[in-house]
């Protein structure tokens, strides 16, 4: 059950740099604050919040900055926030699945077109590509963290895992949407502190990109990632070992 397989196709960017992080802090802020907004403000009896909070320290987001973000969930000031997916192919058909939170969607969605449209994609219809993906539940831990990885891999399949799979010094847990709650009280139970967990789309149909077309689909998805309002970007590429280097 361990093993490489497409999850290095999904894997953001390693070397985050300082305005990337200042990024990435403001999207778990808003999960946050809007986890807290709609399920209550403490994490014992809010599973979401308690998700989001394990990412922001994932994230090593500091403990101040995850109290403001709770607490700021009580102002009449905080906009009310919708989750939305929009769907769309890059160049030489590769999919892509955009997940937002917005408090706009004219505007997210006007920008999401633009930015496909720019790279030379476009924005299709919801439904249009998500049958290239399975939607899981995924939980990351640090493999020094796991003292037997078999073992362990045998206790998490008996609590609802599918599969585990190694990539660059991480074991990513998956399993089936259902079992999702189930697998992070069990990882609980074990002391088991996932660097991040949530519900992802994984590519099943991936498509091999030459060298020269690389670059224009990593701008698109670089461009994706860098707005506001997006939250997560997926995608299908099948990302060959010597290809890595392009995506630093």
């Amino acid at each position: 059950m361990a093993g490489h397989s497409k999850w290095s196709n999904i894997k953001r960017k390693k070397g985050v740099n300082d305005a990337k992080k200042s990024k990435i802090f403001t999207k778990l802020v808003k999960e946050i604050t809007v986890a807290a907004r709609s399920g209550g403000a403490e994490p014992e009896f809010n599973p979401r919040l308690r998700l989001a909070i394990q990412n922001a320290k994932g994230a090593n987001m500091p403990k101040d900055a995850i109290l403001r973000a709770i607490s700021k969930a009580n102002g009449s000031d905080v906009a009310a926030y919708h989750e939305v997916t929009y769907e769309g192919y890059g160049t030489h058909g590769v999919a892509i699945m955009v997940v937002c939170m917005t408090d706009k969607i004219i505007r997210t969605v006007a920008n999401v077109r633009a930015i496909f449209t720019k790279y030379g994609g476009s924005l299709e219809k919801n439904g249009a590509i998500t049958f290239l993906f399975d939607y899981k539940g995924v939980f990351t831990i640090p493999t020094a963290d796991i003292k037997d990885q078999e073992d362990l891999a045998l206790e998490l399949i008996d609590a609802g895992a599918e599969a585990l799979e190694n990539d660059e010094g991480a074991t990513h847990v998956i399993c089936a949407i259902e079992d999702f709650g189930r697998l992070q009280k069990h990882l609980e139970k074990l002391a088991i502190m996932p660097t991040a967990a949530g519900l992802e789309y994984i590519p099943h149909t991936l498509v091999q990109v030459s060298d020269a077309a690389l670059p224009k689909l990593i701008k698109l998805i670089d461009a994706l990632r860098d707005d506001d309002d997006v939250q997560k970007v997926y995608h299908n590429i099948d990302v060959q070992p010597e290809q890595e280097a392009l995506w630093e």
